[in-house]
């Protein structure tokens, strides 16, 4: 008779796994990403095995000698992973078994690889959740410290990307600040609901053995254990909930890029970006091109991507555990790496950013920006809103014709339309008179985006 493939597995088979069939349903090139999970997991149900007697002393403490040795090795690169063992859990198993004998054929008991994976995969999302939201933080630091330096910095603010009002350059960093705060606050959320152990459901049903669920569960950090135990074996909503935090980050991130690109081209001509994030052209010696922005815009597309893979993957699935879920790990380990990826560019990035302040200032006074603020004058002088909208919109049009400012027509041309415009009209006109009337919470005044930039920094201590 044929060896069997798989040890763990082949007594009901009379012949060894096709070869490509053994490639083909493998996850071990992948999956052993999870080697500290999967060898944290084993520890706490090694050592629940033993206080509840199922596993003596011995038994446990050859086990978790051995996965020490195995630890060690992996983080050393002196393992051998083998395909022919499918996953990173049986490569584990089948080295603990060879450096300590029956012992490690025993550490299965009461456990199902169902349990297991979904256990690591949980463990691992949880970790990377904490590498992402601390990026988050060091991203956000960056933001509100050049905001800090920028309060007075002038700048058209846009709607449709044309000129709606001037704002300053710190009050737009600080709304990149809002959209990655909600951002952290998913993950958080995210976590929460994901803190939960399957560990002990084993294939589907549970177990007969007295185990211990609880015990494990808070060896490993979980806030308590999964109540049903079809249920934590079989659904993946925790890593899609993941990847949906991710891709809105990612929109988030896309959005900043976008507005990074466009400011960083001639037309704009706003900020400069560090040479360190740009590349040149091959054949245009003048080239800086933005690539490091343009890049974390264009990998926006592989985490929606990943959500929809992941969404797909489960649609149709019945209870309780298919092979259709080892397809979970590559979408979720992509968008992991991904979102890490462009948090870190942006992190390091963002802090270094070089605003052409006086580019910014003709830009604002371009577009006649300061139109809403003259409404708003005639309306402090007892017009009514949609009358001053109009005679203001009359004012434009002559600023037009005149091919100068609203601040630069003659006051005789602005009581031609309105007798209730006066001198003063030329305070509210200017940049500087515009951002400091918008002073209420959330407003682009300088006092008000000061008191924010404190709140910020307050904030991201508190969550640090």
């Amino acid at each position: 008779m044929t060896e069997k493939t798989n040890q763990s597995w082949g007594g009901r088979f009379s012949e060894s796994t096709d070869a490509f069939v053994a490639e083909f349903t493998a996850s071990v090139n992948f999956d052993q990403r999870m080697y500290l999970e999967d060898i944290a997991g084993s520890e706490a149900h090694c050592k629940m095995l033993v206080k509840q007697k199922i596993l003596s002393e011995a038994d446990g403490a050859a086990i978790l000698q051995g996965l020490a040795q195995i630890r060690e090795e992996i983080n050393n690169g002196k393992f051998e992973w083998s395909v022919a063992l499918e996953d990173v859990h049986m490569n584990i198993e089948q080295r603990l078994t060879a450096l300590i004998g029956d012992a490690g054929k025993r550490l299965h008991t009461g456990r199902s690889r169902n349990d297991q994976v979904a256990t690591d995969i949980r463990l691992y999302v949880r970790a990377q959740i904490d590498r992402i939201t601390a990026e988050i933080l060091r991203m956000q630091k960056g933001i509100v410290e050049l905001a800090d330096r920028e309060v007075m910095t002038l700048m058209p603010g846009f709607t449709h990307l044309q000129t709606a009002q001037p704002i300053s350059f710190a009050h737009h960093l600080l709304a990149w600040y809002e959209m990655t705060k909600r951002d952290f606050s998913r993950f958080q959320d995210c976590r929460r609901r994901l803190n939960y152990s399957p560990l002990g459901a084993a294939a589907l049903a549970g177990t007969t053995y007295p185990t211990d669920r609880e015990y494990s569960a808070e060896l490993l950090g979980f806030d308590g254990v999964c109540k049903n135990s079809l249920d934590a074996v079989s659904d993946r909503d925790f890593a899609i909930e993941f990847n949906a935090a991710a891709a809105i980050l990612a929109m988030h991130l896309s959005r900043i890029a976008e507005e990074l690109v466009l400011w960083n081209s001639a037309p704009f001509s706003f900020i400069d970006l560090p040479d360190r994030f740009c590349t040149g052209s091959s054949i245009m010696p003048q080239k800086k091109n933005p690539d490091v922005p343009e890049l974390v815009r264009g990998k926006t597309g592989r985490v929606f991507g990943n959500l929809f893979s992941l969404l797909t993957l489960m649609k149709s699935q019945p209870l309780a555990y298919n092979k259709d879920n080892q397809e979970d790990k590559e979408p979720l380990f992509d968008t992991i790496d991904t979102t890490l990826g462009c948090l870190r560019a942006f992190a390091d990035m963002l802090p270094h950013l070089k605003p052409r302040r006086e580019n910014m200032a003709r830009a604002a006074l371009q577009g006649y920006s300061t139109a809403t603020d003259l409404a708003d004058y005639l309306v402090r002088k007892g017009v009514a809103f949609r009358d001053g909208h109009e005679i203001v919109g009359k004012a434009v049009a002559l600023a037009i014709n005149k091919n100068c400012g609203l601040e630069e027509l003659k006051l005789t041309d602005f009581q031609e339309l309105s007798a209730q415009i006066e001198e003063d009209v030329y305070q509210v006109l200017t940049l500087e008179g515009s951002v400091n009337a918008r002073n209420h919470i959330g407003g682009t005044a300088p006092a008000q985006i000061k008191i924010r930039i404190e709140e910020a920094r307050a904030e991201i201590n508190a969550a640090a």
